[in-house]
């Protein structure tokens, strides 16, 4: 109270009045140099200044005025440091060399970095040396990313960083453990994962650490993996990472899972081959002539089981193979022996896929109930793009057997109608069969990301005769275009089937 008394007293005073002049005229006093200053000061804050008035408002004016001052002088002072302590090097009382090269730098600033506050104390040699020598191997760092974080040290405000260098200065920073610089990283990586960015800050993160981060960029190619596909994404991603968004659910795989297979054929023939270059339409082609070429492609199984593609087995491990299968084969397996040298791929596929045809063979009518660890993996993913507002009706089919559904979309809903296939004698489905299902709707803004998701969760549906089931009430207000359409299904449940 004593400072903010005796400010409103000044202000009380003719100090910060306008004093009278000689003949009655009235103004500033300007031949004071300091109180010239000060009235300079008061002044570029406008009109809006009040100092008469209740004390508490004069008060809060003046609180303002120094906080605006005090900001003011911090920003000047910041720019100060940074153009002439750290660019230009004057009065520098320690030099650190590395990469290469030396910069000119001083203790007090340094000390904000953890590693150096460690490195100059007392029992540390360095706090008596005039150059430091800073060891660098990790690769990701570089001579751009340590000016940066040397840099940020003279600074008050954040330094302007473009995309692609974030994992790089994040790199630095986490050497240098400058905690500033790594939470402007992590904001900046949230918000500029795209097409260009997602596989590196995806790198970035799980190395340093980063979770959030992380799981924004795993998400973003779960759904940008099929739905906007591109040469470089393919070639940035790794086995690893393929594996996971293979292997996941949550995958929104457009059409069906022979589609997902055949994007995995482009993604090895780049793996192999990092510096071709064209479009999408000729990389499809090009995939198929070269691993036929080299592969005898046809039997894929030839290739896995190679030396260079035994790192791949892992990938096509998590692929739903019910499909595939008779894509490799060209004709429709029904006998179990035919299925025994693809058991290695993943044996829980082999066993939906007899499980499937036990259904066709009236020996099934689906799951009973809703197994969440079976629809996370061994459901089938479909998904289809509605451009525009109408009615629509497809089914997901792929060689003799198919999914037994139809799906409609209107404005106003989604409806489930059982698919009777024609009756050979053996391959009839029965009349009444439980489906579990997940049904997810998405939207995508220009670089990718999420502005619509909506979903069902986890449901089970069952039919009687040849009705249609409403399995999805829609608003047609809120419904933007191009919508996607991903559906998870279960017809099978494996916890229920013999041990073949």
């Amino acid at each position: 109270m004593g400072l903010c008394s005796s400010r409103v007293w000044r202000c009380e005073d003719s100090s910060l009045t306008e004093p009278q002049q000689p003949g009655g005229s009235a103004g500033p006093i300007l031949s004071s140099g300091s109180r010239k200053r000060k009235w300079r000061s008061w002044d570029c804050l406008g009109p809006s200044w009040i100092v008469h008035g209740p004390q508490n408002q004069v008060v809060v004016t003046l609180q303002y005025v120094f906080d605006f001052i005090q900001r003011k002088r911090r920003k000047l002072s910041s720019m100060h440091n940074y153009q002439t302590l750290f660019l230009g090097g004057e009065a520098s009382d320690i030099k650190i060399r590395a990469l290469g090269k030396i910069w000119s730098l001083h203790k007090t600033f340094l000390c904000q970095s953890g590693y150096f506050a460690n490195m100059l104390k007392d029992t540390w040699k360095e706090r008596h040396s005039d150059i430091v020598e800073l060891e660098i191997k990790n690769e990701d760092i570089n001579i751009r990313s340590l000016d940066f974080v040397f840099g940020s040290l003279y600074r008050d405000d954040d330094l302007p960083m473009k995309p692609l260098q974030v994992p790089h200065v994040l790199a630095a920073a986490c050497l240098l453990q400058v905690e500033r610089v790594i939470q402007q990283c992590n904001e900046t990586m949230k918000k500029t994962i795209n097409v260009k960015t997602v596989c590196s800050y995806y790198v970035a993160a799980e190395t340093y650490r980063l979770k959030s981060v992380k799981t924004q960029c795993f998400d973003w190619l779960l759904c940008n993996l099929m739905i906007h596909p591109s040469v470089r994404l393919y070639k940035d991603i790794d086995i690893k990472v393929m594996y996971l968004l293979v292997s996941s659910s949550d995958l929104l795989v457009l059409q069906r899972e022979i589609d997902l297979y055949n994007t995995l054929k482009k993604w090895i023939f780049l793996y192999f081959n990092p510096r071709w270059k064209g479009s999408l339409e000729r990389l499809f082609t090009s995939a198929n002539s070269w691993l036929s070429r080299h592969m005898e492609f046809i039997d894929s199984i030839t290739f896995l089981e190679s030396e260079e593609g035994l790192v791949f087995q892992p990938v096509f491990r998590q692929l739903r193979f019910q499909h595939i299968i008779c894509d490799l084969t060209s004709t429709t397996i029904l006998e179990q022996d035919r299925l025994i040298p693809l058991e290695w791929l993943y044996p829980v596929y082999k066993q939906q896929w007899l499980t499937l045809l036990q259904a066709q063979q009236h020996r099934k009518i689906g799951p009973g109930t809703i197994n969440e660890k079976e629809l996370e993996g061994c459901s089938m993913r479909c998904g289809v793009r509605i451009d525009r507002v109408g009615t629509y009706s497809w089914k997901w089919s792929r060689c003799k057997v198919s999914f037994p559904l139809h799906i409609i979309f209107t404005n106003r809903a989604i409806i489930f109608k059982q698919y009777r296939q024609q009756c050979d004698g053996s391959g009839c489905l029965k009349q009444i069969r439980n489906v579990v299902f997940r049904i997810t709707l998405v939207c995508f803004d220009p670089n990718g990301k999420l502005t619509f998701n909506r979903t069902t969760g986890h449901k089970m549906v069952t039919f009687e005769d040849n009705e249609g089931k409403s399995v999805m009430e829609l608003d047609s207000n809120i419904l933007n275009f191009p919508l996607y359409i991903f559906c998870n299904f279960l017809f099978i449940s494996l916890t229920n089937t013999e041990n073949l």
